[in-house]
């Protein structure tokens, strides 16, 4: 196998001599030049040293710095074409009166040699779609650090058997720390993939760890004389993991059109690794369209941070779709979830604390949520799933909410607990198609006193619990998760503060049956297996 570097990446910067300039000259027109950056063992070590040549960047398989735009100017007049450059070069050519042709290198065959990635990240790196990559053993973007993860590009991460205990912190996990980014942008026909690197058909939940993205944005953790604190992130056995601080605005980067796919662990009851972490991530940060599959644990968590983010797709993960703890503040939309029937645990939709002890710690849990749907395991099992859990003193406000196929369709729990739950939509739940009946003072009475049930079909809240006629909620290999006709009536109109839709002014994620932002292209994939 290829080794990309053994421990850390960090590197002094290299001025190897390897640079030509070539003036050719056409027939009858003037010169143009040919940069030519020529096959050398090792030409750069980061994107820094690829700074004196214009439009490069390092390429972390192949250590040459290679054309960032890959983009190739012919001349059909005077100026002529450049040379071309040895394996694992590049040239770029300018000059004469021709047009320009862009091309994009092909994509390497998922099946290909992977490239290994291990330690510390320490300068800014590009990951190339032309390398498959292999994610071995936790791999941390320090600060300052930039990740940049080209369309197309697949990550692997080496399986380890979680059943041994001392693999525990040999999981890939792709860490990055605050003060640091990471920047994964892929297309709808061309995403970024991180999933396992076992043969297709044997991947499976938990073969790996997953993405953990961290930030300075703030949480409620206090320290011993309740100041404000970094958290600790959970699923972390490494250095490093120490997130949150005081700037809301704070950047992790950008992630868009990637799938994360067989990841999660658990070290210890309640300290597990999710698909997708965020910790303490600020608004500053972009995600969108981004899919996490078959995890064993959560689908999407978030640990404080005032991150928005929309287009999120969670298939079949070990416990719950959507999970946010310690001062969460952010905005989310169009969410979609397919449970696993098969998962027999304590698995629900949205799941909120505003942390383990139900404090009322500053900042609050309380997210704004537009627009999702969520689908239930739609089967008996011996515990619990629950569309909308909300509990230990968090607050939420969401609208446009569609659950069916749970036990219950949604639960507040706790005295403190904060919920405004409106123009929303519950069908179809088994056991409770609502609430969970709690009279005062029964055993079942977890909330002082109130009562779901009433408070969600007060008409004063706008909500339903009419057939929605979905198209095929939960068919996991060809899934229809709009209905036949939008459902306006009792819906809410997003805000319009720069970030939710507006035009979204209809119940549920999609708008109808033709809404297919969670099924067309490549870059969600919904499969049992």
């Amino acid at each position: 196998m290829k080794s990309l570097h053994e421990g850390s990446f960090s590197a002094a910067r290299r001025r190897a001599p390897w640079l030509v300039l070539v003036f050719l000259a056409g027939a009858a027109g003037p010169l143009s030049c040919s940069l030519l950056v020529e096959d050398r063992a090792e030409q750069c070590q980061s994107d820094a040293d690829c700074s004196e040549i214009a439009g490069t960047r390092c390429d972390l398989g192949t250590h040459i710095c290679a054309s960032a735009t890959t983009t190739t100017t012919t001349s059909s007049g005077g100026g002529g074409t450049g040379g071309t450059a040895g394996s694992g070069g590049t040239t770029m050519t300018t000059g004469g009166t021709g047009g320009t042709t862009t091309t994009t290198p092909k994509c390497a065959d998922p099946n290909a040699e992977p490239v290994s990635i291990n330690g510390d990240i320490t300068s800014d790196y590009t990951l190339t779609c032309n390398q498959v990559y292999l994610l071995e053993g936790p791999v941390r973007v320090a600060e300052g650090a930039n990740l940049t993860i080209e369309k197309g590009t697949t990550i692997k991460a080496k399986y380890v058997d979680s059943a041994d205990p001392a693999n525990v912190d040999k999981f890939g996990v792709l860490v990055i720390e605050p003060g640091s980014k990471l920047i994964a942008v892929g297309t709808e026909d061309e995403p970024i993939v991180f999933t396992s690197s076992r043969p297709e058909g044997m991947r499976k939940a938990g073969d790996w760890g997953g993405i953990i993205l961290l930030g300075n944005a703030p949480t409620n953790h206090k320290d011993v004389n309740g100041q404000p604190a970094q958290g600790k992130i959970e699923g972390l056995v490494t250095t490093g993991g120490l997130y949150g601080g005081v700037n809301p605005d704070d950047s992790s980067g950008t992630l868009k059109y990637t799938r994360v796919e067989y990841g999660g662990y658990t070290i210890a009851p309640g300290n597990e690794v999710n698909g997708l972490t965020f910790g303490g991530v600020g608004r500053g940060t972009t995600v969108d369209h981004v899919q996490v599959r078959h995890t064993a644990d959560d689908c999407f968590e978030f640990f404080g941070g005032t991150v928005n983010a929309r287009y999120l797709a969670c298939q079949f993960p070990g416990d719950d779709g959507f999970d946010w703890d310690n001062g969460f503040t952010g905005k989310l939309q169009f969410l979609v979830l397919q449970q696993d029937p098969a998962v027999a645990d304590d698995t629900n939709g949205l799941e909120g604390d505003n942390d383990a002890v139900s404090s009322q710690n500053l900042p609050v849990s309380s997210p704004t949520i537009y627009n999702a749907t969520l689908c239930g395991q739609n089967g008996d099992t011996n515990k619990t799933q629950i569309g909308v859990l909300l509990r230990r003193s968090t607050k939420a406000s969401i609208f446009n909410l569609l659950a069916t196929g749970f036990e219950t369709g949604w639960d507040a729990r706790d005295p403190l607990t904060s919920v405004t739950l409106k123009s929303s939509l519950l069908f179809g739940n088994l056991v409770n198609n609502v609430a969970e009946p709690e009279p005062m003072g029964s055993p079942t009475d977890d909330d002082a006193g109130f009562d779901e049930g009433a408070y969600f079909i007060d008409p004063l809240n706008d909500n339903s619990t009419e057939d929605p006629k979905l198209g095929g909620c939960f068919d996991a290999n060809a899934p229809s998760f709009g209905p036949v006709v939008s459902l306006t009536t009792h819906a809410a109109s997003p805000p319009d503060d720069g970030f939710f839709d507006v035009n979204a002014k209809y119940v549920g994620a999609f708008k109808d049956a033709n809404d297919g932002w969670a099924t067309a292209g490549t870059w969600a994939v919904w499969t049992d297996k």
